[in-house]
């Protein structure tokens, strides 16, 4: 069944296809969904095609994890905190490098 809101969103891409706040909030409309299919494909096309959108990588870690991709999640934490570092988003990347703590096993203040 698709929500009122994902209805909206494919509307809203209609006219701005390549928006990626808009493919953002479709990927994780999808995930409160339960269609982690189509999240993942979401959140892949916003990794590949606006890397530079940080806000996604927090969300595809965790969706690794909760489909028990470890070595995925890690990765795209690393990438991340790569580009959250380069953007200078220490909001974004206090939040990778905290998940990748926690994936990890390690307590963040240890550091």
């Amino acid at each position: 069944m698709m929500s009122d809101r994902l209805e909206q969103l494919q509307e809203f891409l209609k006219d701005s296809p390549q928006d990626p706040f808009l493919k953002y909030a479709m990927a994780t409309e999808y995930l409160k969904l339960g269609n982690q299919e189509e999240a993942l494909k979401g959140y892949l096309d916003l990794v590949t095609n606006h890397s530079d959108y940080v806000g996604t990588y927090y969300h595809l870690g965790k969706l690794y994890e909760k489909m028990t991709l470890v070595e995925e999640a890690r990765d795209i934490y690393q990438k991340g905190i790569v580009i959250t570092q380069k953007k200078r988003n220490m909001h974004a990347l206090g939040e990778l490098r905290g998940a990748l703590n926690l994936l990890d096993g390690e307590d963040e203040d240890e550091y």
